[in-house]
């Protein structure tokens, strides 16, 4: 039986909660109210609602904790030393085109460093989540990273942009949280992106350390213009060379 810590317990819970209104509106995606929020960027009602629950769920539990939510921003509470990350649908533009590949993402940064990460597909219901210092997990299974070490072998996830300038075996899955889930849990050997938000990478990022692999420091970076590189340790070397121009 794997131990988890109370605040991973009331994350997990909070997450299985809003993913019930996700599943429900994914199957009525033709009735789904679209506000456009920039080109390429969407927010729908079932965003809202997703946020909405996961606040009431975490506040409820936790109601001093502060919060940086994508669709709220940041709410500073009594407890500035504990924040909550949220972002209700990661890969809402696949949610939009009825594309079963999105997730529920909410971190816990305590006293400036993640401390615990949850990454939630309800589609496939696979739970991804990591404490620091306690490992990876996939529902009740250890994840670890990888064990390739020639690149040609290898499979890596980006943007588009990514795409574009590698030379390595690319998939572009319009979910940058997925992407380190499937790092963490040895489906892709890494992923690479440019000017991304802290809530999408915040839990992935705990993942796939904890499951063995390497993450760039992202404290360096301000919350909505990271450039995050995760890999295997194996691959890490070869697949930064390999983005020197990225």
């Amino acid at each position: 039986m794997i131990s988890i810590s109370s605040n991973l317990n009331i994350m997990i819970k909070a997450a299985e909660k809003a993913s019930k209104t996700a599943i429900r509106d994914f199957g009525e995606i033709e009735n789904l109210q679209v506000l456009k929020k920039g080109p390429r960027d969407f927010v729908t009602k079932t965003d809202k609602q997703v946020e909405k629950i996961l606040l009431q769920e975490l506040g409820k539990a936790k109601k001093n904790f502060s919060i940086l939510s994508e669709e709220t921003g940041s709410i500073i509470k009594e407890d500035k030393e504990n924040i909550w990350i949220i972002d209700p649908i990661d890969g809402t533009t696949n949610f939009l085109h009825g594309v079963p590949h999105f997730a529920i993402c909410i971190a816990l940064q305590s006293k400036g460093e993640i401390s615990s990460g949850l990454i939630f597909d309800p589609i496939k219901d696979e739970m991804f989540f990591a404490e620091k210092n306690k490992g990876a997990y996939l529902n009740n299974q250890r994840l670890r990273v990888s064990s390739k070490n020639l690149i040609d072998d290898c499979l890596f996830s980006s943007n588009q942009e990514g795409m574009r300038i590698s030379n390595l075996s690319m998939r572009c899955t319009g979910c940058a949280a997925l992407d380190l889930a499937y790092v963490a849990s040895g489906r892709f050997d890494g992923f690479f992106h440019n000017k991304i938000n802290l809530w999408d990478v915040a839990a992935g990022a705990l993942l796939v350390r904890e499951a063995g692999g390497t993450v760039n420091n992202l404290d360096k970076f301000d919350i909505n213009n990271i450039n995050i590189r995760a890999s295997s340790s194996s691959i890490n070397d070869q697949m930064l060379k390999n983005l020197k121009n990225f």
